[in-house]
């Protein structure tokens, strides 16, 4: 239970798809949490998920929205506008690369591609943040927070150009978290969650047996999508109000450990 801690609070949730979805699971506990929201994801997207049946859980509107484009993300926002007046909190959790899905290797992108996995994964919070600051779109102390990875400081060879994205998209975080919070007092970070077997993630090679090793290496082992769900209602609460401009490792202390026993013993015995 999260005791309310939304309670009178009102947001956008971007990216639920299906049950595995951090954003589906952010969803529900913020209507747990006593929080109105709009639901968006891409028009492609509500045809392919169920969100349906999450608005109907969360007794939320649907708006679709292709983050691409700008008279979308108008459009959005005034309707959030219209329902709400402003907004108190917003869940980035957008990511697509094209390069993953056609198999493209790092070293034989198809720029193209690449440029729209950009669009769509890191320029899209932008849009998004400027849309918004324009607008007078969200409350004093609001919160945004976008959902990244550790890719964007470390290299895994199968996460491609997204870990490009996943860089530009933390920029973004601190740099109109700057502007926003001398305008507004909003509060804009991210969140750099532990591999989570999503749909998103389950396009990326190697997933599972990555998800085995983050594991092993983390002494509170993986965050689950659950527990990040949690994080943002922190995050989208007024228990956070000083908090911004910060990309905030959440994966169960993976992003300070070099090597872990666990790891170790297994290297050693596959060694033998």
């Amino acid at each position: 239970m999260q005791n309310q801690l939304l309670a009178g609070k009102k947001g956008i949730i971007f990216g639920a798809l299906d049950e595995s979805s951090i954003a589906w699971k952010v969803a529900l506990q913020c209507h747990e949490a006593g929080a109105e929201f709009i639901l968006t994801n891409a028009p492609i997207a509500l045809r392919m998920g169920v969100i349906n049946q999450l608005a109907e859980k969360t007794n939320s509107e649907v708006v679709p929205c292709d983050v691409t484009s700008n008279d979308d993300m108008n459009a959005l926002i005034d309707a959030a506008i219209e329902k709400f007046g402003k907004v108190d909190f917003i869940l980035h959790s957008v990511g697509m690369s094209l390069n993953i899905r056609k198999n493209k290797p790092y070293t034989g992108l198809n720029y193209d591609f690449m440029h729209k996995t950009f669009d769509i994964s890191a320029i899209s919070l932008h849009r998004l943040l400027q849309t918004c600051y324009e607008k007078d779109a969200i409350n004093e102390w609001g919160s945004v927070v976008a959902l990244t990875y550790i890719a964007a400081q470390r290299t895994f060879p199968d996460y491609s150009e997204m870990a490009e994205s996943k860089s530009l998209l933390e920029s973004i975080t601190r740099s109109f978290g700057y502007h926003y919070g001398v305008k507004n007092k909003v509060r804009v970070n991210s969140i750099s969650q532990s591999p989570t077997m999503t749909t998103a993630g389950s396009g990326v090679g190697g997933f599972d047996a990555f998800i085995d090793y983050a594991e092993k290496m983390s002494p509170l082992g993986n965050a689950t999508a659950d527990d990040c769900a949690a994080y943002c209602v922190s995050l989208f609460s007024d228990l956070t109000r000083m908090v911004t401009m910060q990309n905030l490792f959440h994966d169960g202390g993976f992003s300070n450990v070099g090597v872990s026993a666990a790891v170790m013993e297994k290297f050693g015995n596959a060694s033998e």
